[in-house]
């Protein structure tokens, strides 16, 4: 028995040393991941050169209507960058391109397309929605002395915010427009646009306006902000197509204002190369690194191992006195990682089995109990005939065919318990009308019917299982009810339920014993003889009937006052 805890302690062991190679070889892994660092940081490198470059040439084509004069600024670019740039119109046709970048466009891929009406939001995330680059201003752009009196104007509102306790400053729009900001509206300049802007914005508008009679919505002109940014005015419902219709707008008007679509490559100069390697101290460290891992893991293994098999040892001893006939067994282990719930989930098994062999002999019990009085009675008196005792007349034929009655009627009770335990109840639900059928059953049993002139009870449901139940609760009632008492039978419509009830003004319920009405074999007073105290079975019967049409009983019960059943079906189809 001893040699399990030693495999455990080994396979602890070997899992530690596997954990501990692992580590040696994640290392040397590791060290071998400086070098794709180094190649991404290199990537990084260039990436980040690749925006600047696309960021420059993208701001000159979007102030100049070609490319002719990119040549300086692409060979600044690469010297800043180095990196080989090359600038190709769409045929792929060189524009312009530095010493050394012939061989770029033998990738067939560029790197960016520059066009400054639709920008590459992943190289310059900051644009506007509409992807068209802030500083393609075009018939926008104010003269010298435009500029001039909208910084006046500016001045003026800056100083006004000011007074009013706004800590304003001036802005300049990329068309040369000032503008205070923060602004206070108060203090807003009302000449707002110069004469160029009132042209170029007449320009926008017949495109808005042309845009907007196709898409067939009322006209909305755009206007300009105090930024100097092209806005329009929310529309309901048209909101989406008037900014589409804007942003059409600008690029038919500075389509002829900056430079067309072109072709970026960029490359790295063939010369560079990134070298990378490990240096001899390197390798040391991660040798006396990686032996000192497996030393400390090797320790912690032996430490743990103990806490491991301690809980393990208490759960074994707990599974051999259940598996000698100890219910009672539990796993008392005070560890809070995994084996507790394992502990736990033991310790409920055997509750529950403790539990279900505290039934299961209940059962016999009252079984045994049940089966002894008919058989008792029936083996009495045929022994007296057999012995010439008694004679075997019709009174005593008939007083054995009852007895066994009772047995059958027994035996049918507890194969539709079994049935009712397999899930395997047999219904054969109809369209019902439980005011009729409380009615029936009223008068066959001579009590008070409580059902609401007219009302009709319309349910789906098994009418000959349904009689059983009530009946079963009304005769339940009657036994249980003194002769000048009252049983009464109600049914009601509460939402999407209808609500049978039988009450009773009999002898009522201990509270205590409120829970086990609907237990089987279960009786307030088992000292009862048989012929008042039924076989314990109806309720049982009862309830599971009840749960096959999807509804619920209930009781609720005051001693020397009276019990109700209650029973809630659904209205809809079971």
């Amino acid at each position: 028995m001893t040699g399990k805890p030693r495999r455990l302690r080994l396979l602890l062991l070997a899992g530690t040393v596997l954990v501990s190679a692992c580590s040696i070889a994640a290392t040397a892994w590791l060290s071998v991941q400086s070098t794709t660092q180094t190649l991404q940081a290199e990537q990084g490198r260039k990436q980040a050169g690749l925006a600047r470059v696309y960021d420059a040439v993208l701001g000159y084509g979007a102030v100049h209507p070609d490319w002719s004069g990119i040549t300086p600024l692409i060979e600044d670019l690469s010297r800043q960058t180095g990196l080989h740039v090359q600038l190709t119109t769409a045929e792929r046709t060189l524009i312009s391109g530095t010493a050394g970048a012939e061989d770029l466009q033998a990738t067939n891929q560029p790197a960016a397309v520059v066009d400054p009406l639709n920008v590459d939001l992943d190289l310059r995330p900051d644009t506007p929605q509409d992807r068209i680059d802030p500083r393609a201003v075009g018939p926008f752009l104010l003269t010298t002395e435009e500029q001039r009196v909208s910084r006046t104007q500016a001045e003026v509102d800056v100083a006004c915010a000011r007074g009013g306790g706004v800590a304003a400053e001036i802005r300049t729009s990329p068309s040369g427009r000032s503008y205070a900001w923060p602004y206070a509206d108060r203090c807003r300049s009302l000449t707002l646009n110069q004469p160029t802007e009132q042209s170029a914005l007449q320009q926008i508008n017949k495109h808005v306006r042309d845009c907007q009679i196709s898409n067939r919505t009322p006209y909305s002109p755009a206007y300009i902000g105090a930024d100097g940014a092209l806005e329009m005015l929310p529309f309901p419902d048209s909101t989406p197509l008037n900014d589409k219709c804007l942003a059409n707008a600008r690029r038919a008007v500075l389509a002829s204002h900056v430079a067309p679509a072109a072709f970026l490559f960029v490359g790295q100069p063939a010369g560079q190369r990134t070298v990378v390697g490990l240096p001899a101290a390197g390798i040391t460290q991660i040798v006396l690194a990686a032996s000192l891992v497996l030393v400390l893991a090797i320790a912690v293994s032996f430490l743990l191992a103990g806490r491991v098999l301690r809980p393990l040892t208490v759960l074994t001893a707990a599974a051999r006195r259940m598996r000698a006939g100890d219910l009672s067994a539990r796993a008392e282990v005070r560890s809070r990682w995994e084996v507790a719930e394992v502990a736990a989930a033991f310790n409920d098994m055997s509750a529950h089995l403790a539990h279900a062999e505290t039934l299961r002999k209940n059962m016999v019990n009252d079984l045994s109990h049940e089966l002894r009085t008919p058989l008792g009675t029936m083996r009495g008196w045929l022994v007296a005939a057999q012995e010439g005792v008694a004679d075997l007349d019709a009174d005593l034929l008939e007083l054995l065919l009852q007895e066994t009655l009772v047995l059958q009627q027994l035996v049918e009770d507890l194969q539709e318990l079994a049935a009712a335990d397999a899930g395997a109840l047999n219904l054969r639900p109809e369209p019902v009308d439980a005011a009729e059928l409380l009615a029936g059953i009223a008068a066959a049993h001579q009590v008070v019917l409580d059902v609401p002139a007219g009302q009709e009870l319309r349910l789906t449901a098994d009418p000959v299982r349904l009689r059983q139940v009530v009946r079963n609760l009304v005769v339940n009632a009657v036994q249980h009810t003194p002769a000048d008492g009252q049983v009464a039978v109600g049914g009601r419509v509460e939402g999407d339920e209808v609500v049978l009830t039988v009450s009773d003004t009999g002898n009522g319920i201990a509270a205590e014993d409120l829970p086990h009405v609907f237990d089987r074999f279960w009786r307030a007073d088992r000292s009862r003889a048989r012929v008042t105290g039924g076989r314990g079975l109806g309720l049982a019967i009862a309830k599971h009937y009840v749960l096959a049409h999807k509804g619920n009983i209930s009781a609720a019960s005051e001693v020397g006052v009276g019990t109700t059943f209650t029973i809630r079906l659904p209205r809809e189809e079971t």
